[in-house]
Parts: structure tokens; sequence; C-alpha cells
């Protein structure tokens, strides 16, 4: 992507908030987790976000005119409502409104993490899940990643790493974006982090595959 790894999710329900962002963070995402419209309206990153997650009944106000909102401004981020508003005049009106799909509570997490993954691939007009280069290959809705067909065994992180670097193969990544992208919160973003997760993923796929760019970032060689 540069946005591959980044969601917003807009839902005032604490409960399912905290489930929903807990689950993606699992997934391998970094969830930027909104509770009202205005915290959405004044999001600097909304362009960087793969995708929004977007609850329609907001406590100070209703999701379709954050949605226009964002439309207006020229964001072409996937929006996936997600709502309990099932009526099919409000699937309509947020269809027209500019959201790129439209799924009523309550659903399971699989089909939202498949819908999401298609939102990505619809945008970025590709068919299938998988992403590869040389002897690498990651498939992030089956959670598998895979050199030389053996499947390698990588933590959240290093997963969110190597599919970033699998789809910017053979281009420099610099360390500001892979904080950006990785780390939802401000007070995780860290260099020596960023150092620490490469060097763990050298380890797993070859130190001679991510090269160090000094100065610039790191480069993923096919």
């Amino acid at each position: 992507m540069g946005k591959i790894m980044r969601i917003m999710l807009v839902e005032d329900d604490p409960e399912l908030g905290r489930r929903l962002a807990e689950r993606l963070d699992r997934a391998g995402f970094a969830v930027d987790w909104m509770q009202t419209a205005a915290m959405a309206r004044d999001w600097p990153d909304v362009g960087l976000t793969a995708a929004i997650i977007l609850d329609l009944c907001l406590p100070d106000g209703d999701g379709l005119d954050l949605l226009r909102h964002w439309r207006a401004q020229g964001e072409t981020v996937p929006v996936l409502i997600l709502t309990a508003r099932g009526n099919w005049r409000d699937k309509v009106e947020g269809l027209n409104s500019g959201a790129d799909d439209f799924v009523v509570k309550p659903i399971r997490f699989e089909e939202l993490l498949a819908r999401l993954h298609a939102l990505w691939r619809r945008g970025r007009g590709e068919g299938t899940n998988v992403v590869a280069a040389g002897a690498l290959a990651l498939d992030p809705v089956a959670r598998l990643a895979t050199l030389d067909g053996v499947p390698i065994d990588l933590s959240r992180k290093e997963f969110a790493l190597l599919h970033l670097f699998l789809r910017r193969a053979g281009h420099i990544i610099p360390q500001d974006e892979i904080l950006e992208q990785l780390y939802a919160l401000e007070a995780e973003r860290d260099r020596n982090a960023v150092e620490a997760l490469v060097s763990r993923l050298r380890r797993k796929i070859g130190r001679e595959r991510v090269r160090t760019v000094r100065g610039l970032g790191y480069r993923l060689d096919p």
C-alpha cells in the first residue's frame, strides 16, 4: 500500500470497538480507533489508512455525513460500513454516499477480514490475496508466509513487516513509513523497535534479502 496495514475503526460501542481492535491487531493491522465523528473528522492521517470501518450511529453525528465529508475532500480510502441499520434504504444511501461495502451487524470476524482484503484487491486491480517476490510468498487472509514453499513462523509484527516489504519489493521503504504503517500509537513509534524487527525478520528469511539503504530505509530484494 504505502497503505497496507493501517485500519481506521469508527465505532462508539466500547465493547465491540475493543474486540474488533484486538482482533484486527492480532490479524496484523495497526488500528486507529475513533469513538466519535469529531475524532474521525479531525484525524490527520485518513489518507494513510488501508480502509475505514465505519459505524453509522455515532454519538455526535451520522456516519453518512462523515463519509460524505471524506469523499468531498477527495479521500478515496475504501470504506466499509458496519452498522445495525439494515434497511435496504440505508444500504442504498450508504453506497450512493461513497461506501465501498455495507455490512449489517452482527458479522463473523472472518467475513469482515475477507471483505477488507477484497476491498484492497479491488482498489489495486488484483485478483488474488497472495503477494510474492522470488522465493517468498505471503497470503494475508490465510495468515501464511512461505520461503521456497516452506511455512515461516513469524510474529504478528514480523508478518506485517514482510507483507509491507513484499508489496513494495525492490523499492526503498523509509523507516518512518514502517513506523506509521505498523504501529498505531505514537508512543510505540521507536526507531530502535524497527531496527530490532527488521533484524528478527532477516534471521528468518535470510539476511541478504533485506538491504539497509543508509540514510533512506530498507529494501526487499526479490
